[in-house]
């Protein structure tokens, strides 16, 4: 049922008698079945009848005011009780007072003396019936408001196509209305071509017809309509036909006009100049322009419901590390995402483009996301006359070296950076002596050759991350950007005089040539570009001065720093062959316990009179030098042994060596630690190598092999001074490393700076993401040790538990005493 509708509520029986006791018998026996009144002549019963409504009247016919016949032509005259079901009651026999009864309306006959069983069940069929009609009637009701609420026309039809039923109550749909319509046919109601397509699909075979049609002859705004019709046929032939339409111009508007966009949008997409790829919410390709297939090498149908990823081999162009495709990102943080800069595509032909562009979600219209749309161009030619333009203007014509411009910019910007990061930046002015005199003697032509030979030496000389310049005539500038000191300075000068010592051979003759250089560091003796430009060119004269074949600096300062550099390396030379390096160890302990459970190993130098020299003096220079790997080696074989001989002494110690960038990136490394650790007999859990951030991220592949080969071996990987360096995140989940050391700077500030506070917090949250071990280095009070242990660190070292000591004085009280 539609609708609800109360049917529980009790029935009311008017009993009509002018006789007490049969009014009483009667009420007696019914009254369970409804709400029972009675009236003992006409005139009442008249009356109570229009008061209660009632759906059954048993009527006597004799009655002392007006008889029950007469009673009965004034009930169903009266609008309001003419349904009312009425029963004759009467002691008369005979078929014409049944008949009269019958005859004016009553539906039954009852007779005194009354079978008080048989009345009853009479009078409960009557009641039953009555709620019959009443649901009956309810529910063409509720037909009736259905039919008329939904939007379909619904009609019923003779096998002569005569109307006998529809819906169409406002003429909404057809010209006349339902009253207008019943009993007409097809023809007179429904447009032509909807009334042929009827009579043609009903003579045939088929029950059942789902059919569309234009409707050109119709007087409203309905311009195509889907018919659903159903023909009842039995033995003898149709029986009726049930029609309904569906008013479908809207559908059929919208997509004629998506059609019509649709095109436009094709058209649109292979005629624009820019590659056009759309996907799916999982980044599949759904759709590829003529452009895109161009770039890609893809043709569309091969492409289809391949990943993005598959079709555009992106890169960047520099570095040739693959990126994450914009479109990828785009439906992941659903937003418009540029492409990266300096974004290379290599096509499946292998043919290479620059590309720029973006990419872009594509949401319905509830917003979800549901695929995502990419454009991009080619900028190859663009990339190539910019970096063409660029370089003529600020490289030199001869030598194609950076010229002045070029050089002024990045010597600002190396001054800039080193007060920003507290490094160092050298710069040399090198002049070619007596090459005028060589100039004028051999001609301009000779004096080309020379300068562009002397260039491609330099060249070769220099580092990859210098920049080498031709400033005008025979001057030449070298920029050695973002040094940690000035040791490495005088070797690069060094080097340069020697090699331009060596014969020059032009056009089948021997030059013999030499240099002065002029020197000036920032910040030591300036601050700007200018000022280093002139100071290097007061040092180069004072090297002229001095002989001319040397070089000189502007600081008399850096003199002394390079003889005393000298020193160092021979020391470190003769300590690396004597075996006289010492290792000092300062205990590693767990911090909830200040159980000592490991040690780091620190390599310590002496002079020629027993005083230690600071490894910040000696460790750079080994790097610069080359001498770090046989002084990591020896490191590594030391701490191996007192590590074994501890364990040996039932004292199992994880011993921790530092490996310095030059040792990590060298690649026999790993065979040589696994070497090391067959010697010494030490089982690799007790060994761990400390690595800086910085080490970690010059080359992403090869890091990653050489930490999985070391983690092969057993030992374990921790990274130094955490916090430092340049942390990427992406790449440090990736690393198989197990410890992180939280830098002292952070540790002995984080009392007093909430920044180093929260960057010690920060780091101790990523470790515990992450399931690393953490070590706190530079404990030097109980508030340091105090607040590491809050923030969850396992492990520390500093100078409130111990300083670095020597082997003996170590073993003696942490090895042979516990």
């Amino acid at each position: 049922m539609l609708f609800n509708h109360d049917l529980e509520a009790k029935r009311t029986i008017l009993i009509v008698d002018d006789e007490p006791a049969s009014l009483m018998i009667l009420e007696d026996s019914i009254t369970d079945l409804a709400n029972v009144i009675t009236a003992k002549n006409g005139t009442e019963a008249i009356e109570k009848a229009t008061q209660f409504l009632p759906d059954v009247i048993l009527l006597d016919i004799e009655l002392p005011d007006i008889n029950g016949f007469e009673v009965c032509i004034n009930l169903k005259n009266n609008p309001r009780i003419c349904n009312a079901t009425v029963i004759f009651v009467t002691s008369h026999s005979g078929n014409q007072f049944e008949h009269q009864s019958l005859e004016l309306g009553g539906i039954d006959f009852i007779q005194k003396p009354i079978d008080l069983r048989i009345c009853r069940l009479r009078i409960k069929n009557h009641l039953k019936m009555k709620q019959q009609e009443a649901l009956l009637c309810i529910a063409e009701k509720d037909l009736h408001t259905l039919v008329s609420q939904v939007p379909v026309y619904i009609s019923y039809w003779s096998k002569e196509f005569i109307n006998l039923f529809n819906n169409d109550f406002s003429g909404q749909w057809f010209i006349k209305k339902t009253e207008q319509s019943i009993g007409r046919f097809s023809e007179d109601i429904l447009p032509a071509e909807l009334n042929s397509e009827i009579i043609l699909r009903a003579s045939s075979n088929i029950e059942k017809h789902i059919f569309e049609v234009k409707l050109e002859t119709s007087h409203n705004k309905i311009e195509h309509v889907q018919a659903h019709l159903n023909i009842g046929k039995d033995e003898n032939g149709i029986q009726g036909i049930l029609l309904t339409l569906t008013d479908i111009t809207s559908i059929k508007q919208a997509k004629k006009s998506l059609a019509t966009e649709s095109e436009r949008l094709r058209v649109t997409l292979n005629s624009i100049g820019d590659a056009v790829i759309a996907t799916d919410e999982h980044a599949n390709i759904t759709f590829m322009n003529p452009i895109a297939e161009r770039m890609t090498g893809w043709v569309i149908h091969q492409a289809i419901g391949k990943h993005i990823d598959q079709i555009m081999n992106l890169c960047d162009a520099t570095t040739k590390h693959k990126g994450v495709n914009p479109i990828v990102i785009a439906l992941q943080e659903k937003r418009i995402v540029a492409m990266a800069l300096n974004c290379q595509l290599t096509s499946l032909d292998g043919r290479i483009y620059r590309v720029e562009d973006s990419a872009a979600p594509i949401r319905d219209d509830e917003g979800q996301v549901i695929g995502g749309i990419i454009v991009f161009h080619d900028v190859s030619e663009s990339i190539a006359m910019a970096v063409k333009m660029s370089h003529l203007a600020n490289h030199d014509q001869l030598t194609d070296l950076p010229n002045r411009i070029l050089l002024h910019d990045r010597v600002s910007r190396a001054c800039y950076l080193s007060t920003k990061n507290g490094l160092i930046v050298a710069l040399m002015l090198i002049d070619i002596d007596h090459f005028k005199y060589l100039n004028d003697t051999l001609g301009h032509h000779h004096g080309d050759l020379i300068i562009k030979q002397v260039a491609k030496r330099l060249e070769s000389i220099v580092d990859v991350n210098t920049t080498l310049a031709r400033v005008g005539g025979d001057e030449y500038v070298l920029l050695l950007p973002d040094l940690k000191s000035a040791n490495h300075v005088d070797a690069v000068a060094a080097d340069i005089v020697h090699s331009m010592n060596q014969p020059f051979r032009i056009e089948g003759e021997e030059f013999n040539l030499s240099v002065s250089i002029g020197i000036s560091i920032n910040p030591t003796d300036s601050r700007t570009a200018e000022e280093m430009m002139a100071h290097a060119d007061a040092a180069m004269y004072k090297a002229k001065e001095q002989g001319r074949n040397r070089f000189c600096y502007y600081s008399d300062d850096l003199e002394k720093l390079f003889h005393q550099r000298q020193s160092i390396d021979k020391l470190l030379r003769a300590a690396i062959e004597n075996n006289s390096l010492e290792i000092f160890y300062q205990p590693k302990l767990k911090l909830s316990q200040k159980e000592v459970v490991g040690a780091e190993a620190l390599v310590r130098l002496r002079d020629n009179v027993g005083h230690l020299i600071s490894p910040i003096d000696f460790i750079p220079l080994a790097e610069e030098t080359g001498l770090i790997h046989a002084l990591g080696h020896d490191v590594l074989k030391k701490s191996c042994i007192a590590a074994k001989r501890w364990l040996d002494k039932g004292k199992p110690l994880k011993i921790a060596v530092n490996i310095a960038a030059k040792q990590f990136s060298n690649p026999k490394f790993t065979e040589s630690v696994a070497q090391v650790l067959e010697e010494t007999q030490l089982p690799s859990r007790y060994l761990e190598l400390e690595v800086t951030e910085s080490a970690l991220m010059h080359n992403f592949d090869d890091t990653i092999k050489t930490l999985n080969d070391l983690c092969a071996l057993g030992l374990t990987i921790a990274i130094d001074d955490f916090g430092t360096g340049y942390s990427s995140l992406s790449y440090l989940k990736l690393f198989p490393v197990d410890v992180l050391k939280i830098d002292q700077s952070f540790v002995r500030d984080m009392v007093s700076d909430d920044q180093s506070k929260n960057i010690v917090q920060a780091i101790t949250h990523l470790a515990h993401s992450l399931n690393l071990q953490l070590v706190g280095e530079g404990i030097e009070e109980q508030a340091h040790l105090d607040m590491l242990i809050k923030f969850g660190c396992q492990e520390g070292q500093g100078y409130l538990f111990s300083r670095p000591l020597p082997e003996a004085e170590f073993e003696a009280l942490y090895v042979f005493t516990q």
